[in-house]
């Protein structure tokens, strides 16, 4: 039996983003888990976000999947899967291969990802496996294969920090890969010549961090950055040896720039000028991308127009320069080598090409490997909707969350003939409709390697035993294969061999001219420290990986998001991520104090368009488009445009009633990439009606029965808010809550207010507040009061004696709104640093130091203001 380390301390990589960060977990003799960021590893030198510093808290088996299920029905192993192997096996037979399907993950491990791919492409004969990469990084995989030859990051981390200027295009880097942004924070303070550009429609925590925000319109990068392209070579600052040396298309680039009808920009002229005069006039310059430039029907032309900057300037694979893509996934990157995407073969080569498919079939000594792309995401299920595929098994993802027109993949999942769900839980959405589902571990209990956003292979190792029955991925699915009559193809013991074998196929790359080859590595697996396969960086002296050795510069021209706004759907839809959160909470759900800072869906909207919808601070709002409906609270701010909102991918079935917004989102498609458009539909918002707003806490998980409801985990239970029509019983409401018990409580009928305390044995089971209006009560401390005396818990506040903390900002420490301003108000504590020391505030992960920043600046102003 494998040593899980009780008493020891493992070397392992978060379970989240694509920074990749090192982390070292350490185990109690009793089995207790602390986690703190690795100091040795070279993403995140012992930083790690607020989501990585809780990953101890995620590890709870509440609510995982124990055991194989058939039609919900608990089975033994053996059952589920043979059952697996004869429907695929019998669905091939009769219908074909192209009629079963893979839909993947960026969270699975490479060895994982790499049997998947095996067992579709070269033993099933089809390339019907896709993965939710395709919805963040599809289309600056195409712009690489356009520009380069193969999908080649060409820098690393340290340019953001060794360069003089960087340029974050579609990327909350505060939020969304926090550690890279206190990276850049700590050489932007070493540096202060530094100079950082946010280009956004939307104001973030990262633009706090930025000398200049351009705050364009949606859509509108390409514009963007044809402009630049025309002043590079207007103002002398082509890099005329290198192109001539290394690029092709130069001519047709440029010409396609001018003659651009040029989207809008939305920016002041003095702006724009200072870009341009800023990127032109600075050599180390590096831009970095991310989903709001990826997520577009053109995203692989904006990526392609970011390049063409950086080819035509040579500044490209030197310190300091480049383009450079941040991933979303810890996988993502390990999924783009193994040709975990239908359109790729392993290892960088190319399904397209008939020389490369034949050797890989030869290494695999497969029966069969298709000759075209398989089915990208959005045609998948558009697939599985409509017949096309008849099975389907859907491996650590939940795309009746996540993937556009969300009720659509539902109800195709719910009509398909055979789905197969592999999952660490059994309740998700996507799990819900299938009808078998395997219990896969998780991070914790999976050994297998990872590939962050600099080319980095870090591994991941287990350190606490599979929760019940729950087997590895690669397990199960090596498992299908040798039932399916594969025996000797997938007779995998360990995820080591399948690593090595992994290695020693990646020679190929080498022998057809591509980058990736790590066959000659020196393998130690278990031992394995982090390391960046190929160059440090890559095209600073040519060696693109065209036929010809050259770059490609592409003419791209600025094509409108396909969603037009019309009466009906006025407004433009910017969706992403939060702070604490992640995907769809699946595991960061599971922690309390990652819900503190936002408990439930929400929708950023303008004051002016708010005002003008009749939208108040705090009420719910119902989102619609032509395809679905979200309800969510209004967060009322200029951080928006006026004819733009913002909504988070986050909330589930499992956690809000309406709050799945890629129902909302359109499934347009970059033609290219196959990547969705997801942060541009058009939508409407119009004031949800309800007879009550609530705020409740319990010690067990409600199951409301009303019309809007947003549930989160906190320490000793859960809270919730509640809004729809008035219960015709308030404590019988209450009831059905919380449970039988003792009941005290307050009602006005006349003014629609309700406060009520349900306990049992003199401990307080749960309480709730009901008004005609958002209720203001301290919820932290009602949160706080779950399991204890109930005392005065109908005040709804803490005692004079029991300062309230007020909405939390800083997760990792539990510090609230209130207590930085008393600390501001009382001990003139003025700067981030100060407010750190006293409070610890913003001292472990940073994620919460632009918002500590922005409550000085308001506090200062207002100071002023006096």
């Amino acid at each position: 039996m494998k040593d899980l380390g009780l008493g020891k301390t493992v070397r392992t990589t978060c379970a989240y983003c694509g920074v990749g960060c090192g982390v070292l977990a350490t185990t109690s003799p009793i089995g207790e888990v602390t986690v703190t960021g690795d100091p040795e590893h070279p993403a995140n030198y012992g930083r790690l976000c607020s989501k990585g510093s809780a990953l101890a808290d995620t590890l709870s088996s509440r609510g995982r999947l124990v055991s194989p299920e058939i039609g919900g029905v608990k089975t033994d192993w053996d059952t589920a899967l043979e059952l697996v192997a004869k429907r695929f096996q019998k669905t091939i037979a009769e219908h074909g291969p192209d009629s079963v399907a893979f839909y993947v993950s960026g969270q699975l491990l490479t060895e994982d990802y790499y049997v998947a791919n095996k067992l579709m492409k070269g033993f099933i004969g089809s390339a019907n496996i896709d993965t939710n990469s395709r919805l963040c990084m599809a289309s600056s995989v195409a712009g690489h294969r356009r520009a380069f030859g193969t999908d080649t990051v060409p820098g690393n981390y340290e340019d953001l920090e060794q360069a003089d200027l960087v340029v974050l295009t579609g990327s909350n880097l505060a939020w969304c890969h926090p550690v890279l942004y206190q990276r850049l924070l700590a050489a932007k303070t070493a540096n202060p010549a530094m100079k950082v550009v946010n280009i956004d429609p939307r104001r973030t925590a990262t633009s706090d961090i930025a000398d200049l925000h351009l705050q364009i319109e949606v859509g509108a990068d390409v514009t963007l950055f044809n402009r630049l392209l025309l002043a590079i070579v207007d103002g002398g600052h082509v890099d005329h040896d290198y192109v001539a040396a290394h690029v092709n298309g130069f001519d047709a680039a440029v010409t396609a720039a001018r003659q651009e009808a040029q989207a809008e920009l939305g920016i002041p002229d003095e702006d724009l000028q200072a870009f341009l005069d800023l990127w032109t006039g600075t050599r180390k310059v590096v831009t970095v991308y991310s989903q709001g430039v990826n997520q577009s029907s053109s995203g692989s032309d904006k990526v392609n127009a970011i390049i063409n900057c950086h080819l035509a300037t040579g500044r490209i694979g030197h310190v300091g320069m480049g383009p450079f893509s941040v991933t979303g996934q810890p996988n993502a990157m390990g999924g783009r080598e193994v040709g975990g995407l239908a359109n790729m073969l392993a290892c960088h080569l190319d399904l397209e090409n008939a020389d490369h498919r034949d050797a890989v079939q030869d290494f695999w000594h497969a029966p069969a490997m298709p000759d075209k792309a398989g089915l990208k995401a959005v045609d998948m299920f558009d697939a599985v909707a409509d017949g096309r595929i008849k099975a389907i098994w859907i491996m650590c993802t939940n795309p009746v969350v996540s993937m556009p027109e969300a009720d659509k993949v539902r109800a195709a999942l719910e009509s398909c003939e055979f789905v197969v769900v592999s999952d660490m839980y059994g309740d998700t959405d996507t799990a819900l409709t299938a009808d078998v589902l395997l219990p896969a571990t998780g991070w914790s209990e999976k050994d297998g390697t990872v590939t962050n956003s600099d080319r980095t292979i870090s591994r991941q190792r287990g350190f606490i035993a599979p929760v019940g029955q729950a087997k590895h991925d690669w397990d199960i699915i090596s498992e299908v294969g040798r039932r399916m009559g594969w025996e000797s193809a997938f007779a995998y013991t360990a995820p080591e061999d399948i690593f090595r074998e992994y290695a020693a196929l990646s020679s190929l790359g080498s022998k057809f001219g591509k980058d990736f080859d790590i066959s000659a590595w020196d393998i130690d697996y278990d031992g394995m420290s982090p390391t960046r396969w190929g160059q440090e960086r890559y095209f600073g002296n040519g060696g693109f990986y065209h036929a010809d050795g050259r770059a490609k510069m592409l003419p791209v021209q600025y094509t409108a998001p396909k969603s037009a706004a019309t009466d009906a759907f006025p407004l433009r839809m910017n969706s992403g991520r939060v702070r604490d959160h992640w995907h769809t909470m699946t595991r960061t759900g599971q922690a309390a104090r990652l819900s503190q800072h936002l408990a439930e869906p929400f929708i950023e909207i303008h004051p002016a368009t708010a005002e003008r919808l009749g939208i108040k601070p705090a009420h719910l709002v119902e989102v619609t488009s032509p395809h679905g409906t979200a309800t969510v609270r209004a967060l009322i701010t200029d951080r928006v445009r006026r004819r733009d909102v913002f909504v988070p991918i986050h909330w589930t079935g499992q956690y809000s009633s309406a709050g799945r917004v890629d129902a909302l989102v359109a499934g347009h498609t970059d033609p290219v990439s196959g990547q969705p458009e997801s942060k541009a539909t058009c939508v409407d918002a119009q004031p949800f009606a309800a007879d009550f707003y609530a705020f409740a806490v319990s010690t067990t998980e409600p199951q409301p029965d009303c019309a809007y409801w947003a549930k989160a985990r906190v320490d000793a239970g859960w809270r919730m808010e509640l809004a729809g029509a008035k219960p015709a019983d308030w404590e019988a409401f209450a009831i059905s809550l919380f449970g039988k018990g003792d009941v005290t409580s307050v009602i006005d009928d006349a003014r629609g207010i309700a406060r009520i305390a349900v306990s049992r044995n003199g401990r307080l089971l749960g309480a709730l507040f009901a008004g005609p209006e958002p209720v203001a009560v301290s919820r932290s401390h009602l949160a706080s009061l779950l399991g204890e005396a109930p005392g005065a818990v109908l005040a709804g506040r803490p005692g004079a004696d029991q300062p309230d903390a007020g909405p939390i900002i800083c997760s990792c420490f539990s510090v609230g709104v209130n207590t930085i301003l008393t600390a501001m108000e009382k001990d003139g504590l003025m700067t981030v640093e100060a407010i750190g020391k006293a409070l610890s505030a913003g001292t472990n992960c940073g994620s919460c130091k632009p918002e500590i920043a922005q409550l000085i600046a308001r506090t200062a102003i207002r100071e002023a203001a006096e």
